[in-house]
């Protein structure tokens, strides 16, 4: 068995090992995983994260160790805290990197990966729930990416699970998933901000989610990270003049 960590600042992964494959969710920076395949342009991944299984380009994997491996997991890393901060390696070259790469071993502004260190520039994520609403809002107008988890683009889940593990709290990948965790709210009007709010189809499936805020609004990812009013009938848009998506339950994490 083998194992992989991300260093460049995002990694597409993709549902199979093909580009025309859709692009179900992604590496940051620093994110460690397993490797569950290998073919001769594309690796199988299993992200250490979330347990998250989908297929990398070849070209964009960078080997561990075992050792290597298993010590990231014993870790609880800082966060890259802002929309997107900067890394600098031995060489002088300069690499963007988004809001939530994890920064291995970071102590006074260097990380290291491997046998490579890096000069950190930016803040650090404070990993406090009581933050939330502001680390939501450093998302604000991100235009929606089906799979996406940065600030270049994301999408519900992704978002969802993106402020959650910038407040210290881990969350499964997919909405669905995401809507097992916690106590349900039985009405609106005593759900609190940082509650996540869930939303389903047609035919009854989970397949939106949004964080709850201040004076019956939420926060969510739907064309762009934007805020709505929310009832207990679901996500009114007040530019549209109707619902967009139907309220099925809201769950307390915390």
């Amino acid at each position: 068995m083998s194992f992989g960590i991300c260093t460049l600042s995002v990694i597409p992964c993709r549902a199979e090992g093909n580009d025309r494959a859709e692009i179900v969710t992604q590496l940051l920076f620093g994110e460690h995983y397993t490797v569950l395949e290998e073919e001769a342009k594309w690796v199988k991944i299993k992200i250490a994260f979330d347990n998250y299984e989908a297929w990398i380009c070849r070209k964009q994997f960078t080997e561990i160790t075992s050792q290597e491996f298993d010590d990231l997991n014993l870790n609880d890393f800082d966060l890259a805290g802002e929309y997107f901060g900067e890394i600098t390696n031995s060489k002088n070259e300069r690499q963007v990197i988004p809001l939530g790469s994890t920064l291995p071993y970071l102590h006074n502004n260097k990380l290291k990966i491997r046998a490579n260190s890096y000069q950190y520039k930016g803040k650090v994520a404070t990993k406090e729930f009581s933050k939330i609403e502001e680390i939501a809002l450093i998302y604000l107008n991100t235009p929606y990416l089906w799979g996406g988890k940065s600030p270049f683009g994301i999408d519900c889940s992704g978002f969802s699970q993106m402020v959650y593990k910038l407040c210290g709290i881990k969350l499964p990948r997919d909405a669905y998933q995401q809507a097992e965790l916690g106590e349900t709210v039985n009405f609106v009007a005593n759900a609190k901000v940082g509650d996540l709010a869930f939303f389903d189809n047609s035919e009854g499936h989970i397949t939106h989610v949004g964080i709850v805020l201040e004076n019956d609004k939420i926060i969510h990812a739907s064309g762009k990270v934007r805020i709505d009013m929310l009832d207990h009938n679901g996500i009114y848009n007040e530019e549209l003049k109707s619902y967009t998506h139907k309220l099925r339950i809201i769950k307390s994490l915390v």
